[in-house]
């Protein structure tokens, strides 16, 4: 039997169940297991035994519950990530997986009562075989200074990454996302999360943007001599889209690269588009006229949805990545995916699936319909010299077909 180095806390009240949950663990060859029957008792062993890589959780217990557990862990560290083992329904599991998300907790997945030894070895190699993506350490972000951030703008360090979006069936190139990342010269490779935030308070997005259209531009002609056509998407926020000279700057770089707006494509999110002024409404219909793609992102994480969907216009849906997270154990994810297919179809928009980690959600996605996606199980975020490689690897040309 294989020694999977992961330490697992089960968390259940029911002594049979716990005792199966245990059993089946050890039976999966992982190294450590403990057990604990309430919230109250299992604190009390990571505090005897220290963090576990894995709580395999209850929901309901006679003490201290599942939820309340979540609470006291919060973002502590104790636990790195949580699997749900309950027989509640499906929705009010859902809405757990919020509370979980929320409290800054990692949810590696849901088994549902009674335990599957398949699904539950699944999860734990693919905690195994996640990448572990640290959080960027608060004393990281806070000695980024205004002043260096501003400088490393000025000086091309904050630098343009690309993740392509692709044909769920053929594995076609259908465009690239276009993203950032602080090339500092000390520090390497740092997160949008040490840089943006300051960004955003010095009100120099829109020079992010405008460098960004500049970089990607440059990259788009360069892809293009290789027998490569790229779509770039970007990220645009709703503060941008309220400027009046948003358009004729987006033009005037355009003009510059001899490139058209058919090759764009900018990604707003719903939950900034709740009350649009006629200015924002005025320059999403120029950016249409010039012949640019529109994009909700994340759509499903709002509120607004399909209100937005009917005043303003978009040409294609991203849909938020939670939905594909828990695809395989949420019958409304597949529910919620078909509608949004269904939608778009009839509004004549495409539809674009976020979030694919998986061979086996590419597979469930192809199977409801899905053509488009992005994520992980394709490519990462990667430098625009990386993604020239990367096409020439992996990219099928379709000027050369």
């Amino acid at each position: 039997m294989t020694r999977l180095p992961l330490r697992v806390l089960v968390l259940e009240d029911h002594s049979f169940q716990r005792s199966v949950a245990v059993n089946m663990l050890k039976q999966a060859g992982c190294r450590e297991v403990f057990e604990a029957s309430d919230g109250v008792q299992a604190l009390a062993v990571l505090k005897d035994v220290g963090p576990v890589d894995i709580a395999l959780c209850d929901l309901q217990m006679e003490g201290m519950d599942g939820l309340e557990f979540f609470r006291r862990l919060g973002a502590s560290g104790q636990v790195k990530s949580i699997i749900i083992s309950s027989s509640l329904s499906a929705d009010l599991r859902r809405a757990v997986h919020q509370i979980v998300s929320l409290l800054g907790l990692k949810l590696l997945g849901d088994v549902g009562k009674p335990l599957h030894p398949h699904l539950l070895e699944q999860l734990l190699n693919k905690h195994l075989g996640s990448p572990m993506v640290e959080p960027v350490p608060v004393s990281l972000v806070q000695s980024a200074s205004e002043e260096e951030v501003c400088a490393a703008l000025a000086e091309g360090q904050i630098q343009s990454w690309y993740q392509p979006k692709f044909n769920l069936h053929t594995g076609q190139v259908c465009g690239v996302e276009v993203l950032s990342r602080w090339l500092h010269p000390v520090r390497g490779v740092l997160s949008p999360a040490v840089f943006l935030p300051i960004l955003e308070g010095q009100g120099l997005m829109d020079s992010l943007l405008f460098t960004q259209l500049d970089q990607a531009l440059s990259l788009q002609k360069e892809a293009a001599s290789r027998g490569f056509c790229l779509n770039m998407a970007f990220n645009l926020q709703a503060a941008q889209l309220a400027r009046s000279e948003l358009t004729a700057s987006i033009r005037e770089i355009l003009a510059r690269h001899s490139a058209f707006g058919s090759g764009l494509t900018f990604e707003l999110t719903e939950s900034g588009l709740l009350a649009a002024p006629a200015i924002s409404m005025e320059n999403l219909v120029r950016l249409r006229m010039m012949g640019c793609r529109l994009s909700i992102d994340d759509f499903g994480a709002g509120f607004s949805s399909l209100q937005r969907l009917c005043q303003l216009p978009f040409s294609e849906i991203k849909l938020d990545a939670e939905f594909v997270r828990t695809l395989d154990l949420e019958p409304r994810c597949r529910a919620v995916i078909s509608s949004t297919l269904a939608l778009g179809e009839t509004l004549g928009m495409s539809v674009v699936i976020e979030g694919i980690e998986t061979d086996a959600q590419r597979l469930q996605l192809m199977s409801l319909g899905c053509t488009q996606g992005q994520g992980y199980w394709y490519a990462k975020p990667m430098s625009g010299e990386a993604l020239l490689g990367w096409l020439q690897l992996h990219g099928e040309s379709p000027m050369r077909r």
